[in-house]
């Protein structure tokens, strides 16, 4: 028993913390093999590494440091090599002078510290920090695998990890992808992504440099790499299509590929996508765990919305349509549907494209369109298989969606989904395709939308008491609460559990619209779907918009994310007259009429010309179908610090949400926050419009700002 152990030894018998006797066994068990007691007590997992930690420090007279709480200057690490660190298994906290503080897991003795002294000429002091926190540092300051590239960088020619050409010296790269130390680097970059709860991994190149992002809840971040592994870029997509099967050797078209990789007892099954870029290929990997629990209840629903859904997917026969955007959990959705009813007497089959995870019970048909076998001659040929329920990837065509309706008109239940904005736009899209509308209404269920939203970080989250009154009475308004004071806003302040973002995870939002008698009766007469969303909304149907705002008051998210996801022009009972055409009159919108009132009471309003920036608050994809351009400049006719008028030449919507960009005058610093539209007038025969708004997410400094700007203005 070496001295650190014996001092551990004696403090944790003193301080009654371990038994002598299991202690005594825990030291032969040290003895004989390369680990310190420090290691074996916290693998057991009767005391976690820090406690241990702090009672070793108490007695040796190091501090404990958590590094969670510490910052390490770029400085530092580049005065001190990652070679060293790595092989040490230190992290550089701070220099005083001639004195290197190192944050370590165990005290170093003697001979190593002289070994560090040696090599980097500083004195060594130490602190003691938990393991984990000293890997997670290393990555975090110095890089990615900035170890592995550094062993890569040492042993390899740099001609031979040259990028110019990936065409060239095929042997070479070959051979480097074959490489522990490439291989190794590889797992890391999957195992990072794993850690983090990724579900994609993109490696991009650039002209003179390699960005590898993680996509974490729905949201791309950059992962902090060595630029070194621009190098290695040939090297690295080798290896990853060595694992996947692909042909190393074709870098001008598109590969797809599957590898199976253990990762901490996980299994993920990776799907793998190359496309050739000017600058090298770049790379796209899906992460799926092979086995995944799917549960209604864990989904999203509300309790209402799950009632209504368990008694859809139990009914004998007939179609429902999950609807949304690629990425918004509609797969998901659909599997949860399936495991709740998949028993042994019935019959279940799908057909994918690709097969998202494996169903143990369930027959699943990969799309192969390359040998013929797409939606619609895989679902004619299931029904030779006699089964009692369909699960069909996308209706893309009018031949699947025919199809799929004599199906289900045979006594079938079908599952399938649609790429449509909201749940009553999939009745529109069917006809669109050519469906008659007499078959829609006679074989649908029901139509459910939904979008995912992120969880804010349950670590440090804190409730917001300082939001804008107008967010509070927007959610009101449309949830119908009695005042704007039962709302109450929650965010996360960041911290290391949620990569500082305030989100962890992701919950769906939903949008439930049945085909009922009435609503049949309006398909058949193809009425708009606005019609028949509000006729639904009128029944009880909760949309999307509402369905997040729930979620809010809850303190599960926050409103930017419910923003964020839904549609800005929310449907209402009522249909009032927007924007149509050219020469017709625009209505104020009556909900918000109060709020403009308001706002004129309480601030002065300047007639004053300032630089605008602005641009819906939606989806990008969505802006652009509808022609329009993602920022507009303009200047404004009138402004308060709780409002602006300003002139637009391209047709908004009452009740669109903007982002806004003020420039003031004197280069002061740009004010930006949302407002939303609540009201429009037309000026030039449709060429231009006069837009109200009141500001929303505005801060309470950037707010006294503009009330300062107009007060001065007047007084001039």
């Amino acid at each position: 028993m070496n001295k650190v152990d014996s001092l551990l030894y004696d403090a944790l018998i003193n301080k009654g913390i371990a038994a002598k006797d299991t202690l005594d066994l825990l030291i032969k068990e040290s003895d004989g093999s390369s680990q310190n007691l420090v290691s074996i007590l916290s693998k057991r997992g009767d005391y976690s590494e820090a406690q241990i930690l702090k009672v070793l420090a108490e007695k040796t007279g190091l501090a404990f440091l958590d590094l969670k709480n510490v910052a390490v200057p770029e400085d530092i690490t580049e005065k001190i090599p990652v070679k060293i660190a790595t092989y040490y298994r230190f992290l550089p906290i701070e220099i005083k002078g001639r004195i290197l503080i190192c944050a370590v897991s165990y005290p170093l003795d003697i001979k190593i510290q002289d070994e560090i002294r040696n090599q980097l000429g500083y004195d060594i002091e130490l602190v003691l920090a938990v393991t984990e926190d000293i890997v997670e540092g290393l990555r975090k300051y110095y890089g990615l695998a900035a170890d592995t590239l550094e062993k890569i960088v040492s042993q390899v020619p740099k001609d031979s990890a040259s990028y110019q050409d990936p065409t060239q010296k095929i042997d070479d790269i070959e051979k480097l992808a074959e490489d522990a130390s490439v291989i190794k680097l590889v797992n890391q970059i999957i195992l990072e992504a794993f850690r983090k709860r990724a579900t994609d991994i993109h490696i991009e190149p650039f002209r003179e440099s390699v960005a590898i992002r993680y996509r974490i809840d729905g949201l791309l971040y950059d992962a902090n790499i060595p630029a070194e592994v621009r190098n290695f870029l040939g090297a690295i997509i080798s290896r990853i299509k060595i694992m996947s099967n692909l042909n190393i050797v074709e870098h001008r078209l598109p590969q797809d590929g599957r590898a199976v990789v253990k990762v901490q007892e996980q299994i993920l099954d990776l799907r793998i996508s190359t496309i050739p870029t000017p600058f090298g290929e770049s790379v796209v990997i899906r992460i799926l765990p092979t086995q995944m629990l799917f549960s209604l209840e864990r989904l999203g629903l509300s309790k209402g919305d799950l009632t209504v859904f368990e008694d859809l997917i139990k009914k004998p026969h007939g179609i429902i349509f999950v609807t949304g955007p690629t990425g918004s959990g509609k797969t998901t959705t659909l599997y949860a549907s399936l495991t709740r009813i998949n028993t042994r007497d019935r019959k279940i089959i799908t057909i994918e494209d690709p097969i998202e995870y494996e169903m143990s019970g369930i027959t699943q048909i990969q799309v192969m369109p390359e040998i013929g076998l797409d939606f619609a001659r895989g679902l004619r040929s299931m029904l030779r298989h006699d089964p009692d329920v369909i699960m069909v990837g996308e209706v893309r065509d009018l031949e699947t969606a025919e199809i799929a309706i004599r199906v289900a008109l045979t006594g079938h239940l079908i599952f399938s989904t649609l790429h449509t904005n909201d749940a009553a736009s999939g009745i529109t899209r069917l006809v669109d395709i050519g469906l008659e509308p007499y078959l829609v209404a006679s074989s649908i269920e029901a139509f459910v939308a939904q979008r995912l939203i992120r969880l804010i970080c349950p670590d440090c989250k804190y409730e917001d008491k300082v939001i804008a009154n107008e967010v509070r009475q927007l959610i009101a308004g449309e949830l119908g609460l009695k005042s704007p004071q039962e709302v109450k806003l929650y965010r996360g302040k960041g911290c290391a559990n949620c990569n500082f973002s305030g989100f962890f995870g992701r919950t769906a939002i939903y949008e439930i619209l049945l085909v009922d008698e009435q609503t049949k009766e309006l398909i058949v007469k193809k009425s708009a779907s606005n019609r028949i969303k509000n006729l639904a909304v009128s029944k009880g149907m909760r949309t999307l918009r509402q369905d997040g705002w729930q979620k809010v008051i809850k303190g599960l998210t926050t409103p930017e994310e419910v923003m964020r996801v839904t549609s800005i022009e929310e449907i209402r009972e009522k249909p009032r007259e927007e924007i149509i055409s050219p020469g017709i009159a625009i209505r104020e919108d009556e909900q918000s009429r109060p709020l403009l009132d308001s706002e004129r009471r309480i601030y002065n309003r300047l007639g004053s010309k300032i630089n605008l920036r602005y641009k819906p608050f939606k989806n990008v994809q969505e802006l652009t179908d509808r022609g329009f351009t993602l920022e507009q400049l303009s200047v404004t006719r009138n402004i308060s610090a709780g409002g602006i008028l300003f002139v637009s030449s391209e047709i908004i919507n009452i009740g669109t949400f903007l982002e806004l960009k003020l420039e003031l005058p004197n280069n002061e610093e740009v004010v930006n926050c949302l407002a939303r539209v609540v009201r429009v007038e037309e000026l030039a025969e449709g060429k231009s419009y006069d837009v109200a708004g009141v500001f929303l997410d505005i801060t309470s400094a950037q707010r006294a700002r503009l009330d300062k700007y107009v007060i001065k203005g007047l007084e001039e």
